[in-house]
């Protein structure tokens, strides 16, 4: 008898959110589903967000990777050219996000030309949008959050109650594990912008409510960091369909940090290479796109100068229209002592190196999982998003950050925040002990027979199912 081909991998559409703190965490995960040869993956990306793939696309060709590209429909708010939040800061997410939903008519045209069309969809959690689309083509929907699981039960608990949970200061969420409280001006941004009847909001809150009905949930977290809200949501969503598969820069990695791929950063890597490998470098940064008012930058150097702490500052710099510099003399004064990099730098590299014992931080998501399975501690100084919620789990729930400072028109005062920072990086913080510990914690997830790598096994082979259902019952 005449050998029959193998049937082809299940085919997977992937839809990430053009915003560095949400598309890299899933090109991380779309990069360990590629090396698995087991699925074929397309992922939809608009003409100006094609760099940003360009390393996944080095390491993964058809017909395992594959790209679908339209152009970004215009949107009153967008200026001309952008399609990424980066260009524009947090306030692109509104529209970036109405935008994309005008996307679903072209992709399900595109759906129903394809000889072999995807079984599931997975797309990022400010895409609920995506649920509806795939309840049209009759294939599941996956949310990817990109940020903690704490976060989409917050969202869902925000968004199905508008009106009474902004008539209360502090809010109480006595549903959600730990009943936690918030201050009402540290709920996520996205909640406080919401504006009721908007129709681009509307959308919105939609979309958030729509990743708890979704098919599953996947989440770049891991069990020993959320265990509780993991638990809550799989009740909730009344499925074991909730998996976390952080942190997902180190899946594949041996549980090494230092196998990442990030560039090395010669100039930064050997200025640390002459510091003492005792923990004495703080590393500032502040993401892709918070950027900092003149006032906070001179109160920032003012306190790092004070501090007498060696530091790696990494300033997102402003446009072209836009006059910014340090206060005159800044570098010479703290020369050897200071390095200021200029609007990016290997921040993996940097938070493993021996010689950095902290991480001057905004508290995104991302950033704090790296300082995380690095073993870093964290100086938490929280401005917008969900980075309040951040925080609140790091300092007061784990323990392995302080907060220095908070909101995004703060201005500290320079010597109070230069004192905060110098007794943070003292070698006899109780949160550097903790810092190592969760180091542990995040490294064993990674590792065969961790908790996120059983997940992500788990993932795999319920998208592996799909196509047997497909070519079965079908999708129900």
């Amino acid at each position: 008898m005449a050998d029959h081909p193998p049937p082809p991998p299940p085919h997977i559409l992937v839809f990430p959110f053009p915003a560095q703190g949400h598309a890299l965490a899933l090109l991380d995960l779309i990069h360990h589903l590629s090396l698995r040869r087991r699925f074929s993956l397309t992922v939809v990306t608009t003409p100006k967000n094609l760099p940003s793939l360009a390393p996944l696309l080095s390491l993964h060709q058809p017909p395992f990777l594959n790209l679908l590209v339209f152009p970004l429909p215009p949107h009153p708010l967008l200026p001309a050219g952008v399609e990424n939040v980066q260009q524009i800061g947090n306030a692109g997410n509104l529209p970036i996000i109405t935008a994309l939903h005008k996307l679903s008519d072209p992709i399900a045209n595109w759906f129903h030309s394809q000889p072999d069309p995807p079984v599931a969809i997975i797309s990022d959690f400010f895409l609920g949008w995506t649920l509806a689309l795939a309840r049209r083509l009759h294939i599941p929907r996956f949310a990817f959050f990109s940020t903690r699981a704490f976060l989409a039960s917050l969202n869902d608990h925000l968004f199905a109650d508008v009106e009474a949970v902004r008539d209360m200061d502090p809010v109480v969420f006595d549903q959600l594990p730990g009943s936690p409280t918030f201050k009402s001006e540290h709920l996520p941004s996205t909640f406080r912008r919401y504006v009721p009847g908007n129709s681009d909001w509307e959308l919105v809150r939609e979309a958030l409510l729509s990743n708890l009905l979704s098919d599953g949930c996947v989440f770049n977290t891991f069990h020993a960091l959320e265990g509780p809200y993991l638990d809550f949501l799989r009740r909730k969503m009344g499925t074991q369909k909730v998996y976390a598969v952080g942190p997902v820069s180190l899946l594949g990695t041996g549980g090494d940090p230092k196998n990442l791929g990030d560039h090395p950063g010669s100039d930064v890597i050997h200025w640390l290479d002459h510091c003492p490998d005792n923990g004495s470098v703080l590393y500032v940064c502040f993401g892709s796109q918070k950027l900092m008012t003149n006032h906070q930058m001179e109160a920032l150097a003012a306190a790092l100068e004070q501090s007498m702490v060696r530091f790696v500052w990494v300033v997102k710099k402003p446009g072209p229209e836009m006059e910014f510099s340090l206060p005159d003399g800044f570098q010479d004064r703290v020369s050897g002592r200071g390095l200021v990099l200029d609007g990016w730098a290997p921040q993996v590299t940097i938070l493993n190196h021996p010689a950095v014992g902290g991480f001057l931080s905004h508290c995104g998501w991302n950033s704090l999982l790296e300082a995380v399975a690095a073993g870093v501690p964290i100086l938490g100084w929280p401005m917008e998003a969900d980075q309040f919620v951040n925080a609140r789990l790091l300092v007061e729930d784990l323990g392995v950050a302080v907060k220095v400072c908070e909101g995004a028109d703060t201005v500290p005062d320079p010597v109070e925040l230069g004192r905060r920072i110098a007794q943070s990086m003292s070698q006899g913080l109780a949160e550097r002990k903790r810092a190592g510990e969760m180091k542990d914690e995040a490294l064993a997830a990674v590792e065969q027979g961790g908790s996120s790598q059983i997940d992500l096994e788990r993932f795999v082979q319920d998208l592996q199912k799909l196509q047997i259902e497909e070519k079965g019952e079908g999708i129900k």
